[in-house]
């Protein structure tokens, strides 16, 4: 068992994320160019907070380990704002992408000026309102996670249903983050499922209600990971709770939308045109991301 392991481990590429911040742009940026790739396994890990010498060393000898575990070579997208940090991540045996530079350089020769290279640097403040607007949005998002605080879906922009592990989480986190939406997510337990109706919550906001699903495969080998050799992860238990799932969206008649190989970008730009909120919140998000490098 372990030599499968460690064979299905060598075919994944290890990729990594490094940032002198949260490492959220890199995963982002990063992701979006890994999906140009769907015929490829990657296994991804992000290496945050990487700000001095010392933090970039311990993140080159990492990527260096993985190197010399794998018969792959790893790949590293990186945000890092400062040149010896990031000189040393690029004497890494990998493919170095940074982010940063292949922007910056350009940009400095069409401005005419030099660039700071201060790390952490924003152009938004604190009491911008859509910024504000923001932070809420991830505040309600967090407390209305997995069915929690359900008296409060009035006060939601939207609210997503499915079956345990289908994607709800992140998509939620996604929406708030980038889209300044309030989100509430609502999983399907098997008590709910002996009705042919939703729950009565989800029924008094349907027009805020969209479903979310996954093909039964993939939906059982994440939960084994979640709860080994149990009916939660079986492949019958997760073909069973889908179609109910699938049945009650259809009654009533709700978007739905599949998570299996669609990109969490993808599915919450699906879920704001559904609901009819592109414009206005696409708009805020745009603005956002524009003035704010703060995440790196």
């Amino acid at each position: 068992m372990a030599d499968i392991e460690k064979h299905q481990s060598d075919q994944l590429r290890k990729v990594f994320f490094v940032s002198d911040r949260t490492g959220l742009t890199a995963e982002s940026y990063g992701k979006c160019l890994l999906a140009q790739f769907p015929d490829l396994e990657f296994e991804t890990v992000t290496l945050a907070f990487v700000d001095t010498v010392e933090k970039a060393q311990h993140a080159l000898e990492q990527i260096n380990s993985a190197s010399q575990e794998s018969k792959l070579e790893p790949v590293v997208f990186s945000t890092l704002v400062n040149d010896d940090e990031q000189s040393i991540i690029e004497s890494a045996d990998a493919c170095v992408i940074s982010l940063f530079h292949s922007f910056i350089g350009s940009l400095e020769s069409f401005f005419g000026v030099e660039s700071s290279h201060k790390q952490g640097v924003s152009r938004i403040s604190f009491s911008d309102t859509t910024y504000q607007r923001r932070l809420d949005a991830i505040d309600f998002s967090l407390v209305h996670d997995d069915g929690v605080r359900i008296d409060h879906y009035a006060e939601a922009d939207v609210i997503l249903a499915g079956v345990s592990r289908c994607g709800k989480t992140p998509t939620s986190l996604y929406l708030a983050m980038n889209f300044s939406l309030k989100v509430a997510n609502y999983p399907l337990t098997p008590e709910d499922m002996e009705s042919d109706e939703l729950p009565q919550c989800l029924q008094e906001n349907v027009h805020k209600l969209v479903g979310l699903t996954i093909k039964p495969v993939p939906l059982s080998r994440i939960r084994r990971q979640r709860r080994p050799d149990s009916d939660y992860s079986s492949l019958e238990i997760c073909q069973a709770e889908l179609q109910k799932a699938q049945s009650m969206f259809d009654k009533a008649a709700i978007p739905v939308f599949e998570t299996t190989d669609t990109s969490i970008e993808e599915i919450s730009s699906r879920v704001v045109r559904a609901l009819g909120l592109g414009r206005e919140r696409v708009r805020e998000s745009v603005l956002i991301f524009n003035k704010t490098i703060k995440a790196r």
